[in-house]
């Protein structure tokens, strides 16, 4: 006897490590869950392999009923996804279904979690969510203005709007997202923060939740840590042959402090776990103090600061010290006392990893001057600076020859004449890119070695334009050389390098 259609729940049977497309393929599907026992519906009830897989993955006792094929899958679309249906189809079908949302009622904090459960608003939702992962997004903004609810994905750096749901249900939305990472739905007029971990086209992603009250409602912005993203390989990171051989003989020191720097989104993160997981070994112990732990690297043992309880990068990285590390990665150094206790941990025998935010590597010795460090602590402490950009990477499939104007080329200090025999590329813009122009992006880096002309210098507290012109006739390649060079290779364009580096 099949179960009617009637029983088929209304809205979606959350369950952990159980994909969609394992339900498809055995045409099952959650139906409820009560006192640890899971009721499904299969169309093949018989089918002990499937029953005893789902019982160890989901690790709870199992409840079968028939089903039958076509209403099982018909319920899976309907409740997970949606995949067959378009973002449009999907935002109509939203907006048809909460007629009832009124001024008044989303003052009220049940109210809210009633709408937010409702199917299409969950629907809605993770079909955001799904198309953000699926364009490569590394963020998602749901933004309330005054006559408009805004949706935009961050994809290579820069904002897509995409199309965004009515004003009304923005409510509704916000709501969904908040009760996801668990944030109080009732708080709106506090910035809180949450984390979500959801199995998204069978990849682990974790997303960090981040809300701020404004003017007509409550900004969201979903952070997208896709660990399959992370790319642990400093030559795919963008590092040029001769710098990478420099900096492995930089990271192989067994003491000092080496910085790395450049704005919020400029892949520090990405070259510090990179340059962990090259020098980690059995024989190092290796500790980390982030704000937050973004990825977990195998090896590491990684703490996460927690302002609110008193765990300061400067207390934490008192206790680090006790641990016996032999490198330590301290997120960000922000004031003098975070200062002080690095460049201690460096004099005392530790390689000390850390980020700044500043515009070049010059930039950031004198800002730890400005933050009272000993000059002389600093001279002799300090191993190296690099600084780096990320630049959008051209589409291999809409690549093409262009002229470039010689607007930018003299932005970028070159004479047409210099280049007339060159060749440079840009994206046409297709269906791979979206029609961007480019696809993935790549740094460009500019490395300040610490030797004895710059330590003469940091003892002389000299200014970061004296810092840098030295560090230049030492070799020093600037952002915009090095951005200059992967135009010549046809890996990027010139607007993009001018873009991120901010020399006039």
């Amino acid at each position: 006897m099949h179960i009617s259609f009637q029983e088929y729940p209304r809205e979606p049977v959350v369950v952990n490590n159980i994909s969609v497309r394992f339900m498809r393929q055995s045409k099952i599907i959650p139906l409820k869950m009560e006192e640890g026992i899971l009721k499904v519906a299969m169309a093949d009830p018989d089918d002990f392999y499937t029953v005893d897989a789902l019982k160890l993955a989901c690790r709870l006792n199992v409840d079968v009923c028939r089903g039958r094929e076509d209403e099982i899958l018909d319920a899976i679309e309907r409740l997970y996804g949606a995949g067959s249906q378009s973002l449009e189809t999907i935002i109509e079908e939203a907006d048809r279904d909460s007629d009832d949302i009124s001024a008044g009622s989303i003052e009220d904090a049940d109210h809210l979690r009633d709408l937010a459960s409702e199917a299409p608003i969950i629907r809605l939702v993770n079909r955001l969510i799904l198309n953000a992962v699926d364009l490569r997004a590394s963020d998602i903004h749901f933004e309330p203005f005054e006559h408009e609810f805004k949706v935009r994905y961050r994809v290579d750096g820069v904002l897509h709007e995409v199309e965004s749901p009515p004003n009304r249900l923005q409510a509704a939305i916000i709501s969904r997202v908040k009760i996801m990472a668990k944030i109080d739905i009732a708080e709106r007029r506090l910035p809180q923060d949450g984390r979500i971990k959801l199995r998204v086209s069978d990849k682990e992603i974790d997303f960090r939740v981040s809300t701020l009250p404004t003017l007509f409602g409550e900004s969201l912005v979903m952070r997208i840590l896709d660990r399959e993203t992370l790319v642990l390989d400093l030559k795919k990171l963008g590092f040029p042959s001769e710098l990478r051989d420099e900096y492995m003989d930089l990271v192989s020191q067994p003491y000092g402090m080496i910085l790395v720097t450049g704005p919020t989104g400029s892949g520090k993160t990405s070259t510090l776990y990179t340059t962990l997981a090259k020098i980690n070994s059995s024989e190092k112990k290796i500790i980390t103090l982030e704000e937050p732990v973004e990825y977990q690297l195998a090896g590491v043992n990684q703490i996460q600061v927690n302002p609110k309880v008193g765990m300061s990068f400067a207390n934490g990285l008192r206790s680090i010290v006790r641990q016996d590390p032999d490198i330590i990665l301290v997120g960000e150094i922000r004031d003098r006392e975070t200062a002080e206790i690095a460049i201690q941990s460096a004099l005392t025998g530790h390689l000390l990893f850390s980020t700044l935010h500043t515009n070049d590597a010059a930039g950031a010795v004198t800002r730890l001057l400005d933050m009272k460090v000993e000059n002389f602590l600093l001279s002799s402490t300090l191993l190296g600076v690099l600084a780096q950009r990320l630049v959008r990477v051209i589409c291999p499939d809409c690549k093409e020859v262009i002229k470039p104007e010689e607007k930018l080329l003299r932005s970028m200090g070159i004479s047409p004449d210099q280049v007339a025999d060159r060749e440079f590329f840009a994206g046409k813009g297709c269906e791979t890119c979206r029609g961007t122009g480019f696809k993935g992006r790549t740094a460009i880096f500019e490395y300040l070695a610490v030797n004895d002309r710059i330590r003469r210098e940091i003892m002389a507290k000299s200014s970061t334009e004296r810092i840098k012109d030295v560090a230049i006739e030492n070799g020093m390649m600037v952002l915009r050389q090095d951005g200059w060079r992967k135009v010549r290779e046809g890996i990027t364009t010139i607007q993009e390098v001018l873009r991120v580096t901010l020399e006039k």
